[in-house]
């Protein structure tokens, strides 16, 4: 397969890097400025595209006719929980975060759209339980919580626009994950999360176009 991922320099992104080339398929992965350990993979398989999801300018590479596969991993977290309380999260936070982990999700599928189709492919967008209405009962979070909650109804969209065009998209939860957004402090470790993910990916057709379903296979409830 062909397959594209953003955020791809560390972290989640870097593993399914990573678990994809040993699957045998062609990774074009994605970074914004520091490529980080992809530096560090030798493959003929990978192809390297810096390209900053934030910003409307052109990604700096190529990307195949056909993509099998595209994993909108990009994202960030913001100022610490304090930082994004009731009383201290600023409008800046909230458009900084709502553009890298929303809007740039869009940003990269608007761009990619035909070589999506062209393969009748897959995207996985991934969000966070975070983002889950249903599941927020601590509060707090506005920057993060209010993007990934928004990631989720463009996804959805996104998989009732380009279903009639064969291209399934699916929204996914890592899980809390042993990450530098986390500071390590997760439930789970990197390759844990990823597998599990990459397993609701190939079985994708057992869920509804644009369904929110987390690592294990578990729906999540909006």
């Amino acid at each position: 397969m062909n397959i594209v991922i953003t955020g791809a320099n560390r972290g989640l992104g870097l593993a399914f890097v990573s678990h994809y080339l040993e699957l045998g398929d062609t990774v074009w992965a994605c970074y914004r400025s520091h490529q980080d350990g992809l530096a560090e993979i030798e493959s003929e398989q990978l192809h390297l595209v810096q390209w900053d999801v934030s910003s409307n300018e052109a990604p700096q590479g190529t990307f195949p006719d056909a993509i099998d596969l595209l994993i909108n991993n990009a994202g960030i977290y913001g100022p610490g929980k304090d930082g994004q309380s009731l009383a201290k999260v600023k409008p800046e936070t909230m458009l900084e975060v709502f553009n890298v982990d929303c809007v740039g999700p869009l940003r990269v599928v608007q761009r990619l759209e035909e070589h999506v189709k062209k393969a009748g492919g897959c995207i996985a967008n991934i969000s966070s339980k975070m983002g889950s209405s249903d599941d927020n009962s601590s509060g707090g979070t506005y920057a993060y919580r209010a993007a990934k909650s928004a990631l989720v109804i463009v996804s959805k969209s996104m998989a009732v626009d380009l279903a009639p065009f064969g291209v399934h998209v699916i929204t996914l939860h890592p899980g809390w994950v042993q990450t530098d957004m986390t500071n390590q402090t997760g439930l789970i470790d990197v390759q844990t999360s990823v597998n599990g993910m990459s397993e609701v990916i190939a079985a994708r057709d057992k869920y509804q176009p644009g369904q929110f379903i987390a690592f294990d296979g578990k729906q999540i409830i909006g």
